[in-house]
């Protein structure tokens, strides 16, 4: 297992420059790498997206049907990586779709794990805040009259000194081995949150606190697609797949294919149930954030907390390395031609998009009032990923590809249905987090 967990940094981590006869992927570590890559932050959001939807049987009625596509994008992913030669996602993009078509994913890219770093500050600050009512609570008067909160126990300035303290020092560095010891803390705390949420449920089921308030039918239409950002989110493995399928053994698509069915059913079920017990737990009353439906000073609950949020703090160096790698190779690429490129100058702009990025990330995560609204935004770019470019890479590979002319075509259809269904999501995500903001402007 530790072995698999350094080999799933190196992709992470270094996606260009990947050694395949170092790593030689086996089908469990592909399929481990890709469920570690999926699950995280999205979990907790799975009980209020179910709500959204209309309940239980609406919400999975959209998962099973997106589960096409997720699938669906994956081979097609491993299929243009093995016609390319390329190990990256954006160099498969760049390669069969064109130099403009990859500029944008670059573009759409660093957009996307921006986000992601906002989303992930988001839920250290819901932890955060239960963590400090916890500790405030147990504080009280001898007239049994809670303590008022001082200064120094404000999320805001916790989340401030966490960012400053320990993401960004674990960030500045090129280099991110400390995550080869840690890298498998997402996935155990996804797996206790899972259970937690099950466990939770029984136990406040025998004890009659179960609320009756369940949303029995979807509102309108429309509202069955609400659901379909959250899944985006958090089915989101796509721009790993391609290092993933590059460093395995066994190439063959067929192999990739069944490694792609069990990775997303594994994901579905563990989704699934999160978002079915959360929601069975708390109904119409669930938060955005399933953690903060709990009390503040359950044992359970605060486990939780704490492993969520060291996982984020952990993962969240990753994600600000991959995005900050694309804006410094186009700032080298781009830049005057009378700064010589050296190691002291490439160590200055590393330092200087770091902190940046820290820091605008922070900013926005402490006036973002949930998960919610930035997942509204991460799901309508994560259909860039997992619709629209590999539907355009499906369409323009059939153009030089030797195949029948019949599946030609329906390969073509297929990519057509697979990018009217990308912006569609997109769109109508947008529209949405647009609106909700809006409103809540006014």
């Amino acid at each position: 297992m530790e072995e698999l967990a350094r080999e799933s940094i190196n992709l992470l981590a270094k996606p260009n420059t990947l050694d395949t006869r170092r790593s030689g992927l086996s089908s469990c570590g592909a399929v481990f790498i890709l469920l570690k890559s999926a699950l995280g932050a999205g979990l907790l959001n799975f009980p209020w997206a179910f709500n959204r939807a209309g309940g239980i049987h609406s919400a999975i009625t959209v998962e099973m049907v997106s589960l096409i596509f997720l699938i669906s994008g994956l081979v097609i992913l491993g299929y243009c990586s093995s016609i390319s030669n390329q190990s990256t996602y954006q160099g498969v993009v760049k390669e069969i779709c064109g130099p403009a078509i990859g500029r944008l994913c670059e573009i759409c890219f660093v957009f996307n794990v921006f986000m992601i770093s906002i989303a992930f500050l988001v839920v250290v600050e819901d932890q955060l805040i239960k963590l400090c009512d916890t500790m405030v609570n147990n504080e009280t008067t001898s007239e049994g009259v809670q303590s008022p909160r001082p200064w120094y126990m404000h999320h805001q300035l916790g989340l401030s000194a966490v960012c400053l303290l320990v993401i960004l020092p674990l960030s500045v560095p090129e280099e991110l081995g400390f995550q080869k010891y840690i890298s498998i803390l997402g996935t155990l705390a996804a797996t206790y949150l899972t259970i937690m949420v099950v466990v939770k449920f029984y136990l406040l089921k025998e004890s009659n606190s179960i609320p009756e308030h369940h949303s029995s039918s979807v509102s309108s239409w429309t509202a069955m697609f609400t659901v379909v950002p959250t899944i985006c989110f958090g089915f989101q493995c796509h721009e790993a797949s391609v290092a993933i399928y590059s460093s395995m053994r066994n190439r063959k698509l067929s192999h990739w294919i069944l490694i792609s069915v069990l990775s997303m059913i594994a994901c579905l079920l563990i989704y699934s149930i999160t978002g079915m017990y959360g929601y069975l737990t708390f109904g119409t009353d669930v938060a955005a954030d399933i953690l903060m439906s709990y009390p503040d000073n359950e044992v359970l609950i605060i486990i939780g907390r704490l492993l969520f949020g060291i996982s984020i703090i952990t993962i969240y160096p990753i994600i600000l390395h991959l995005g900050r790698s694309v804006i410094q190779e186009l700032c080298v690429r781009y830049r005057p031609q009378d700064v010589v490129l050296t190691a002291a100058y490439e160590k200055r702009l590393r330092v200087l998009l770091t902190t940046c990025w820290v820091l605008v990330t922070m900013g926005i995560a402490m006036f973002v009032p949930d998960i919610s609204e930035v997942i509204s935004l991460i799901g309508g770019i994560s259909a860039f990923f997992i619709f629209i470019f590999p539907g355009l890479c499906l369409v323009c590979a059939m153009q030089t590809e030797p195949v029948s002319l019949r599946l030609r075509w329906c390969l073509i259809v297929w990519g057509a249905v697979a990018i009217l269904c990308g912006v569609f999501i997109f769109g109508q995500s947008t529209a949405t987090a647009a609106m909700e903001l809006i409103e809540r402007l006014i």
